[in-house]
């Protein structure tokens, strides 16, 4: 079994919050499964987004609750010296969302749990018998530790798994619970997107990349987007 625990500082709202709608989400849903947005360019320029930000999650339903998982890139800062360097590690984040209905889910009282590319890591090397255990606390080293406690749990079930979140918030007095059945099927293509996805969220592509790119290309400090969101609704 794996166990990780980190710590991570509590964000800003973000753009694409804005660009999310708080609504319930119907799986059919002709624009998008997860939040109302269509990835389709057109869509994208005539509500006056930038094009190249799409949001294509994949995302598991079943009865009772539901998930996605997105790649988060990371965001980039210039030194003085000229030397480009990572200032926000990517991740890849996972939304939790509540049944309230046949094929309904709700996107309101959604959670958020950001694996770190060693929690990516620890989820593509499980075999048919590992588990993992992740737990996050935004305040680990202050005064305020152990308030909002959050922990991702994968276990071995039958053909598959329970892929299942805790989050514990003292501070607001609730105890959220979800949990989710992911085949064998679902999980072989969480395991080969989140593989394809940890170069990416590492900032590792744009070494590969730099003869071709320029620093007003890369995702720059202050331009947040969904991993910054983790701790936030």
């Amino acid at each position: 079994m794996f166990k990780l625990s980190r710590m991570l500082p509590l964000t800003s709202t973000s753009r694409l919050l804005e660009v999310l709608s708080s609504r319930k989400v119907e799986v059919g849903d002709r624009l998008s499964h997860s939040a109302g947005i269509s990835t389709a360019t057109n869509n994208y320029a005539a509500k006056g987004y930038a094009s190249d930000r799409i949001f294509a999650p994949y995302t598991v339903y079943k009865g009772k609750a539901a998930f996605s998982l997105i790649p988060c890139l990371p965001t980039f800062t210039k030194l003085n010296s000229g030397t480009v360097v990572v200032d926000r590690r990517g991740s890849i984040m996972m939304t939790f969302m509540h049944s309230i209905g046949e094929r309904k889910y709700d996107w309101e009282k959604r959670q958020r749990f950001a694996l770190s590319a060693t929690e990516v890591g620890s989820l593509i090397t499980m075999g048919a018998q590992d588990s993992c255990d992740f737990f996050h606390d935004p305040s680990m080293l202050s005064s305020n530790a152990g308030q909002v406690r959050k922990s991702l749990s994968i276990k071995p079930h039958a053909n598959g798994y329970f892929v299942s979140l805790t989050v514990v918030n003292n501070l607001l007095n609730t105890n959220d619970y979800f949990s989710v059945p992911v085949t064998t099927a679902e999980f072989a293509v969480m395991k080969t997107a989140c593989s394809f996805a940890l170069p990416h969220i590492m900032g590792w592509d744009q070494i590969t990349n730099q003869q071709s790119r320029g620093i007003d290309d890369l995702q720059v400090k202050g331009d947040s987007k969904v991993s910054d969101l983790e701790w936030e609704k």
